[in-house]
């Protein structure tokens, strides 16, 4: 019967599993190579969470001498968005995270999109029926709906299975009449589980977890003869090699599904680590980062707001293991690539996401690159997002560069800029555009600051284009003295009284005049920067009535 059962269901299908099989034979890698894999659906735009996944696949697998690959799972058409498969090669290319072979790339072990393999899918499924292990299904939507209402109302476990699963038994007469009167249909597993014992998932980063045994006659192929989910990926997995899954804990609950099919399609299945959720901390309690709520729940926000890709994949890797924040800190002439990833320093719990913890990252990131390093990454996101920036950068790129340069190269670099935008917030007022537009808006931040007119005065004197920075104090400091100001900031507290103020005063008052700031980077630098002619007119300008 049940070779009748699977001819008179799939009577297209000639092709048999073993020939299938040997289309995909073993991979040639090395012992401890990991085969994994990024399967995202087109039915949306490309989350953080999505990414932070298909990282930690790649390291892995790129880490071991294995194959990363993309597979686009396609088989929830209704639901597919215009554009998806595109913005996920744009999300992966954008965050440096390469697969060796998939979709648009190719390789031995495609196609890499299940819509172009239903196929494959049924060719399996119609053995599964061969061996009695899947049977047509004729409950219409209706009748599977009461079933899940009565489920609900007695707090059971919901789906299909044991007295529910009403055409488990059918013969193959009362097949025949259902195909003839056109009856739509799913093809369901027969599940042999006994929802009494237990398995084990052997989880890669949670440890062993028990599950109960799954005897839901889940769905294989839809009414379209398309693959679930379940059987698609399964199926995949096994004629593509992967060795290890890679996925949101979620997932955990399926993994009875999951084991099953792949008993039944006589399959070894995939070792599995599930990743805790990212989550975020609000009013003092812990959610889950949410695609409604969040704004860096999208990836596209982080091109948008200046983060640079590099500081995202660090932060990616700050979650995925404890160790690596320590350790990049340490390795300053490293990258990403030259740590070892490992699940045993996975988070088994929820992964905090904090925005400043990736902010003080990309601001460590920035400040161990170079500035002409910085000045061209920097360039095309302005010239996306502000095109009269960039002109200026353009057009002034050495005064920009020597700018970002200041205080680069010693000990403590500085770490003011942690987005593509800081560079134009820290250096406006290096460029007349900017700084000559709104006097009150120009020295907001020193608008009660008391300018010693006198002093700064004889300072235009003084000052020497060709000074080093030691000679270049000194002068201040005899300035001070010469003015009233105590030379150093201990002997003005020793005797606040016995002066104006401290030499500190002086230079603050240079500052203040020269970019409208209490906060900048080295005074020295951007005086050789600016110059002295453009500090008088600056100091006239302020002193306009």
């Amino acid at each position: 019967m049940n070779e009748e059962l699977a001819e008179l269901l799939f009577p297209h299908i000639k092709t048999s599993v073993e020939e299938i099989e040997a289309k995909y034979p073993k991979r040639d890698l090395k012992e401890g190579a990991m085969v994994t894999r990024f399967g995202p659906s087109p039915t949306g735009f490309i989350h953080v969470g999505n990414l932070y996944g298909a990282f930690i696949s790649s390291q892995l697998a790129h880490q071991s001498g294995g194959i990363f690959y993309l597979r686009i799972e396609d088989t929830d058409s209704k639901r597919e968005v215009e554009g998806a498969k595109e913005a996920i090669l744009k999300a992966l290319a954008n965050y440096g995270i390469e697969y060796d072979e998939g979709y648009q790339k190719g390789g031995q072990y495609g196609p890499y999109v299940q819509s172009e393999r239903v196929e494959i899918y049924q060719t399996y499924v119609k053995d599964l029926v061969r061996k009695g292990l899947a049977y047509p299904c004729f409950m219409s939507e209706e009748e599977i709906n009461e079933i899940r209402e009565g489920q609900e109302l007695r707090k059971e476990k919901i789906g299909i299975y044991g007295h529910y699963a009403v055409d488990r038994d059918l013969s193959l007469e009362e097949v025949k009449k259902h195909l003839e009167n056109n009856d739509p249909y799913v093809i369901r597993l027969k599940s042999q589980g006994d929802p009494h014992k237990e398995i084990i998932l052997h989880d890669l980063i949670k440890g062993d977890i028990n599950l109960p045994e799954n005897d839901i006659d889940f769905p294989l192929l839809k009414k379209d003869g398309i693959p679930t989910y379940h059987l698609a990926h399964v199926i995949d997995d096994h004629l593509m090699h992967t060795t290890h899954v890679i996925r949101g804990d979620e997932w955990i609950s399926t993994f009875p599904y999951h084991l099953e099919l792949n008993k039944a399609l006589g399959f070894k299945p995939c070792k599995y680590a599930h990743i805790a959720p990212l989550t975020k901390k609000e009013d003092g309690k812990i959610r889950k980062l949410s695609k409604r709520k969040d704004k860096e729940f999208a990836v596209s926000y982080y091109e948008e707001a200046g983060i640079p890709k590099e500081g995202v994949r660090l932060y990616l890797a700050t979650l995925a293991n404890s160790n690596f924040e320590e350790w990049y800190m340490q390795n300053k002439d490293k990258t990403i690539n030259d740590f070892t990833f490992s699940f045993k320093k996975m988070a088994t719990g929820g992964t905090l996401f904090d925005m400043e913890k990736l902010m003080n990252i990309c601001r460590t990131y920035f400040s161990r690159i170079s500035a002409i390093d910085l000045y061209q990454e920097a360039l095309p996101f302005y010239q996306k997002f502000d095109n009269d920036f960039y002109q200026l950068m353009v057009k002034e790129k050495d005064k920009l560069i020597a700018f970002l340069n200041i205080e680069r190269e010693g000990k403590r670099p500085r770490k003011d800029i942690a987005t593509y935008q800081d560079i134009k917030l820290e250096s406006s007022y290096l460029f007349d555009d900017l700084f000559y537009q709104d006097k009150e808006k120009t020295y907001q931040e020193v608008k009660d600051m008391v300018i010693d007119e006198e002093t700064l005065k004889q300072y235009f004197k003084v000052y020497d284009a060709n000074d080093d920075q030691d000679t270049w104090y000194q002068k201040i400091k005899l300035l001070a003295e010469e003015n009233g100001y105590a030379p150093t900031t201990k002997m003005y507290k020793e005797d606040p009284n016995a002066y104006k103020g401290h030499i500190g005063d002086i230079c603050e008052m240079i500052r203040h005049i020269l970019t409208g700031r209490n906060k900048t980077p080295n005074l020295y630098d951007l005086l050789k920067i600016l110059g002295i002619e453009e500090l008088e007119k600056r100091f006239h300008w302020y002193n306009e009535k």
